[in-house]
Parts: structure tokens; sequence; C-alpha cells
């Protein structure tokens, strides 16, 4: 009989596991990106406490979840033409969804080459369909075999106390965003919690520790 492991298969834990171990490296990724385009070090994460860019967690457990159950069966230029669409269009959506519901424009790709709408750009798409054969074909499996390794009981506890952090750690992350976008709106605070956020997480602290929001965030 198989030895019982660890997160076996595409299981619930190495799918949450992948969208850790993606929004670290989204946040690396994006600051290290940003420092050798303007020769400064910024905060590019998105949430208030630790290197997290749930962004890029939740883009790759998309990428996994349609991608992996067949990706063995799959070669690689179908790998790639697949998470070409995709990867263009999870980024067109987060452009129009945060435009949307925050009246914030992250990024803008007006002026670049082969651009959709601003939102995203053929070369960009290229970038995601490579990248989506790297993870499938290469990173994946790596790391789906050092997950598996974990001992049972220490995965279950390690897992459910990341699980438990990062659901606290997004709930206030997102509605401190909010209400920051609300209060610089001239809304005033409805609950305690709204008072608690305009004190604890004022502008001057949001300013601070997220640079790049001094230009995005419009003032009434």
């Amino acid at each position: 009989m198989n030895k019982k492991k660890f997160a076996q298969g595409l299981s619930f834990y190495k799918i949450f596991l992948f969208f850790v171990l993606g929004s670290i490296f989204g946040c690396f990724f994006e600051e290290i990106q940003w420092f050798v385009q303007n020769k400064y070090w910024t905060c590019r994460h998105d949430l208030l406490y630790g290197p997290f860019s749930t962004l890029y967690g939740f883009g790759l457990i998309i990428f996994l979840i349609i991608l992996e159950p067949k990706s063995k069966y799959r070669g690689i230029f179908k790998t790639f033409i697949y998470a070409f669409f995709i990867g263009g269009i999870l980024e067109y959506l987060a452009a129009v969804l945060t435009n949307k519901f925050f009246n914030i424009q992250f990024w803008d790709y007006s002026n670049m080459f082969l651009n959709i709408k601003g939102k995203t750009t053929i070369p960009i798409m290229i970038i995601w369909g490579i990248m989506g054969v790297i993870l499938l074909k290469i990173i994946y499996p790596f790391i789906s075999r050092w997950i598996e390794a974990i001992p049972i009981k220490i995965g279950v506890i390690l897992s459910n106390i990341l699980i438990i952090f990062l659901a606290f750690d997004m709930f206030l992350s997102y509605t401190v965003f909010a209400r920051m976008i609300y209060r610089n709106n001239g809304t005033a605070p409805l609950t305690f919690i709204g008072k608690f956020y305009d004190e604890k997480y004022n502008d001057d602290y949001m300013y601070n520790k997220y640079p790049i929001l001094k230009d995005k965030v419009k003032k009434q």
C-alpha cells in the first residue's frame, strides 16, 4: 500500500501553499522590477503585514486549477497558448475590477506596444505563456514533491496557522484600503471600526507604507 502523504495531489492544502508561495514571489518580483526600472526600492505588496502580493497568488492557483490536472498529457506549445490567454484575461479583469471598485488604476500600458485598452499587452501575455510553461512543466512538479514530503501533522498545523493569519491579514488589508478610498471621498466612518481605521491606518501611515498610492488615490 502507498504511504499517505501530506497534501497529496492537487488538494486544498497544496493549492493554499502555492497561493502563499506565489504571493511571496509576486511581492519580490514586483519590488525588484520596480527597482530596476526606477532605481529606488519601494513596497509592492498588497497586504499590511508580510511580503505578500495576493494578486500573483490568486493568479498562480487559477493557473494550477485550470491547467495542472492534464498537464502531463499536454505539450509545451499548447500549455503556452493556454497560459498566454489565461494570464492576459486575468490581468485585464484585475485592472477592470480594481478600477471599478476602488477607482484606482494601478497599471496603465496605454503607451506600450500592442496594448489592449491599456490593461495588458501582447508582449506581457507572451511572458505569461512562458511563465505558465515553466510553472507547469518544471516548478510545480518539483515543489509539489517537496510539499508532499512534509510530515502530515506538521504540514496540517503550519498550514492552518497560515490560513488563519492570511485570512485576518487579507480582511484587514482590504477593508483598510477600502476605508482609505471612502475617507478621501469625504465619507465619514459609519462604525467604530471605521474610526479605528482612520486613527490607526490614516493617510500618513498608508502613504508611508505604500508610496505608490500618493499618485493613485484621489481626494475630494
